[in-house]
C-alpha cells in the first residue's frame, strides 16, 4: 500500500470534529498530522499525537502535509483554498465550496497550473435516507418519475451566536449556501444540470437579514420536476423525501444518524455506526393489476461518509475520477448565485 497521504485541517469546531478528524484518523490511507487552533487546543484531547498550529500560515509551512482541509467559514474558503494550492497542496474543501461560480472556477484552473487537485466535500451523498432515495430511482421500480420533493427543515428560530452567519454583506451566508449546496448536490448526482429552474428565499426569524428560508423549482427533460426546500422555522417536518413516478411512489423520512453518532464520539470503525434507528424504513407504494395499492417497507441502508475520504485517497493516489466532478460544482454554483423572485 502507498505511504498515507499527510493531512492538515484548518479548524476544529464542528466540522473539524465531526466530519473530517474522525475519518481522516480511522482511515489507512490518510495521516492526520495537523490542524489549525487559534486559542483553545481542543483536538489534542482526542487526537494527542496531531500538532496544534497557531495560525494556517504555519501549517502551510509544514512541507510534510501534502493535503489540506479547508473547513472554514465559508467566506474564508476562496482565499485560503488558493492559498494552499499556492503552497503545494492538495485542497479538500467544505461546502459551499466559494461565494461564486467565477471563485470555484479560478480554483479549479489554479490547480490545474500547479499540478494539484481540488475536492470538495459533499458529505450527503453517503447519507443512509438518500442511498435509499437512489436505489429506489435507479431501480426503475417508480416507473418514469414525474415530481421529485426533497427537504430540509429545522427549527432554529434564534439567531446563530457566529456573527458571520447573520451578517448580509458576509458572503455565501444564509440557509441557502448552507443546506442549499447538500440539496443541490443530492439531485445533481441523480439527474444533472436542469434545464431551467425558479428561485425562491424568504426571511421569517425576528432580527434575521438573511435568508432563513429556500425553495427550488427544477425542470429537467421528460416533464421531471424537482423541488427542494429548506427553512429554519419548521416545527413539524415533513418527510424529507417524496418522489412520484409512473409505477409508484417512495417517501423516505430524514433518518441519517451519522452526524449525531460523530457527535456523541462514534468513530466510523466502531460497530453499528452509520446505520437508522429502527422504524425508518422508506415506505414504497406500487398499484398492482387491479389499481389497489402495494406497500412495502424498504430496509434501511447503512450510511458511512468513508466512500468521501476513499474517493479523495483513491484519486491522489490512483487517478481515480473523484465523483463530485468540477462540473457539478459550477452547476451548484450557478443555482446558489441564481437571484431569487
Amino acid at each position: 500500500m502507498s505511504a498515507p497521504v499527510v493531512t492538515g485541517l484548518l479548524a476544529y469546531g464542528m466540522s473539524g470534529r465531526i466530519f473530517h478528524a474522525p475519518f481522516l484518523h480511522t482511515h489507512p490511507g490518510f495521516r492526520l498530522k495537523a490542524v489549525v487552533e487559534r486559542h483553545e487546543k481542543k483536538a489534542l484531547g482526542t487526537y494527542p499525537d496531531m500538532i496544534s498550529y497557531n495560525s494556517v500560515e504555519d501549517l502551510l509551512n509544514d512541507q510534510e502535509i501534502e493535503l489540506v482541509v479547508v473547513n472554514t467559514p465559508g467566506f474564508l474558503h476562496y482565499e485560503q483554498a488558493k492559498q494552499a494550492l499556492q503552497a503545494g497542496k492538495h485542497v479538500l474543501i467544505e461546502k459551499p465550496a466559494t461565494a461564486t461560480l467565477a471563485q470555484v472556477l479560478e480554483l479549479f484552473d489554479l490547480a490545474k497550473q500547479l499540478d494539484r487537485q481540488v475536492f470538495i466535500y459533499q458529505n450527503r451523498r453517503w447519507d443512509s435516507d438518500f442511498l435509499s432515495v437512489k436505489e429506489i430511482i435507479e431501480s426503475g421500480r417508480l416507473g418514469n418519475l414525474i415530481e421529485v420533493h426533497f427537504r430540509y427543515d429545522r427549527y432554529k428560530p434564534v439567531l446563530s451566536p457566529k456573527a458571520f452567519k447573520e451578517t448580509a454583506n458576509t458572503p455565501a451566508n444564509g440557509l441557502v449556501y448552507d443546506l442549499g449546496p447538500h440539496l443541490l448536490d443530492q439531485v445533481i448526482s441523480l439527474f444533472g444540470k436542469p434545464v431551467a429552474s425558479h428561485k425562491i428565499t424568504g426571511i421569517y426569524r425576528d432580527h434575521s437579514v438573511v435568508p432563513d428560508y429556500f425553495s427550488y423549482q427544477l425542470s429537467y427533460p421528460h416533464q421531471l420536476t424537482v423541488y427542494l426546500t429548506s427553512s429554519l422555522l419548521v416545527a413539524q417536518p415533513l418527510p424529507a423525501f417524496v418522489v412520484h413516478g409512473t409505477a409508484g411512489s417512495y417517501i423516505k423520512n430524514r433518518c441519517d444518524t451519522q452526524e449525531a453518532q460523530l457527535d456523541a464520539g462514534l468513530m466510523p470503525t466502531d460497530a453499528g455506526y452509520g446505520q437508522e434507528p429502527a422504524n425508518c424504513e422508506g415506505q414504497l407504494t406500487t398499484m398492482d393489476f387491479n389499481n389497489q395499492p402495494q406497500i412495502e417497507a424498504i430496509p434501511s441502508m447503512v450510511g458511512n461518509y468513508t466512500h468521501l475520504f476513499e474517493a479523495v485517497y483513491q484519486t491522489l493516489v490512483h487517478g481515480a475520477l473523484y465523483p463530485i466532478t468540477a462540473e457539478h460544482i459550477a452547476w451548484q454554483l450557478e443555482l446558489l448565485e441564481a437571484k431569487s423572485n
